[in-house]
């Protein structure tokens, strides 16, 4: 598999994600344009995980996780983490 196009399911739908996808930052309010690529995505896991939402965001609203073990995180899912830890 190839990581600039491929399809993953997320909150219940079929979304296509990979750096070839061009799409829009996800915070609410921001017009960044941005891709569906893996340095754009909130947690480890395309469709989310654990720690993320599986959002995609601009680099003014994606956050260096925790560790390792979360990846990066929007600022909803790093409060949520710090919360838990």
């Amino acid at each position: 598999m190839g990581y600039a196009n491929y399809t993953v399911r997320r909150d219940g739908e079929e979304i296509e994600a990979g750096y070839g996808v061009e799409a829009v930052c996800e915070e609410d309010g921001c017009a960044e344009q941005i891709d569906r690529g893996l340095g754009c995505l909130c947690g480890k896991t395309p469709g989310g995980d654990e720690y993320g939402c599986g959002g995609y965001y601009c680099a003014r609203h994606l956050y260096l996780g925790l560790n390792e073990e979360t990846g990066d995180l929007c600022v909803r899912c790093l409060d949520r983490a710090r919360a838990a830890a």
